[in-house]
Order: structure tokens, then sequence, then C-alpha cells
């Protein structure tokens, strides 16, 4: 079992930057994929980014993929989502969640989440 707090989120320009955290506590960080989700108003919830257990691979959605960088240290239990060239599109509520085993964009198969972070971007 896991609980998750997010923290790093807020408003910026277009083409910013915006780093967010996850704090794990809970369980043993180190055996569990983490992903990064976020929800815009009247969509559904989408995977981000993804980082195995290890840390040693990672998944991007399309939308993302060259401008966010997912990471994580399993000496603090925090996972990292460093955004980049930040768009309007990608506004939305961020959460981080986790899961025993592979990796996974899908948020229906993560059991673990946290309570989010508000992400504007808006010129």
């Amino acid at each position: 079992q896991l609980q998750f707090v997010e923290s790093g989120g807020g408003s910026v320009r277009p083409g910013g930057s915006l780093r967010l955290s996850c704090a794990a506590s809970g369980s043993t960080f180190s055996d569990y994929a983490i992903g990064w989700f976020r929800q815009a108003p009247g969509k559904e919830r989408e995977g981000v980014s993804t980082i195995s257990s290890s840390g040693r691979s990672s998944t991007h959605t399309e939308s993302v993929r060259g401008r966010f960088t997912i990471s994580r240290d399993n000496d603090r239990n925090t996972v990292d989502l460093d955004m980049h060239s930040l768009k309007p599109e990608d506004t939305g509520v961020y959460y981080c969640a986790g899961k025993n085993g592979v990796r996974s964009l899908r948020p229906d198969v993560y059991d673990y989440w946290g309570q989010g972070t508000q992400v504007t971007v808006s010129s």
C-alpha cells in the first residue's frame, strides 16, 4: 500500500517549465512502477509519463514526448516530472499513482493515487 502527496503545480505561461514532485509513503516504494496522469475539465484521465520500479525505463504519451522527463529517487521515495515547453493543452490536474508490476499509461490499472496538483498553462 502506498500514499502519495503531489506538489509543484501552479500557473505558467506557454513555453514555461514546472517540476512536479510526488512523495511516497506507506510501503516499499522501490517495488512499484509509478505513473503521472492528468485530467482536464470534461476529459478522461490520461497517462502522461510512467517509470519502472527500478527507474531504468520510462514511457511518455506522444503529446509530451521530448518535453517531459520522469525520474525517481528510490532512496528518497520520490518521483519527479520535469515539464518544459508547456502548452495550454497541458493544463489539468496532475496525479501520481503506483502499481505493482510493469508500468503502464492506463490509469485503470493503478491502485494507489495522490490527491492531485493543478497545472495551468495560459497567456
